[in-house]
């Protein structure tokens, strides 16, 4: 299982309107556990998250990196890794 660190959590705290609609967490506590439920990954590089969208089997033949990180599920945490939601 994926844990999630503060960093993680805050960031989909502050982000998580960028996916969906309203809030889904409003708490560390609730949004670790949404994460879980939704298998959430983070990954360490933009290379990481173009990888895991091809593994996922998405279309990804005409995408580059910069492309798939504006993608709605990919979240910035701001120390280079990327935290992946499929909403």
């Amino acid at each position: 299982m994926q844990e999630y660190d503060d960093a993680v959590l805050e960031c989909f705290l502050k982000k998580q309107k960028q996916l969906f609609p309203e809030e889904v967490a409003s708490n560390p506590e609730e949004a670790e556990s949404f994460l879980e439920d939704c298998m959430a990954e983070v990954v360490n590089s933009p290379e990481e998250v173009l990888a895991y969208f091809e593994e996922a089997g998405v279309d990804m033949e005409d995408a580059d990196v910069e492309s798939v990180l504006e993608e709605a599920e990919v979240f910035e945490v701001g120390d280079g890794r990327y935290l992946i939601v499929e909403g």
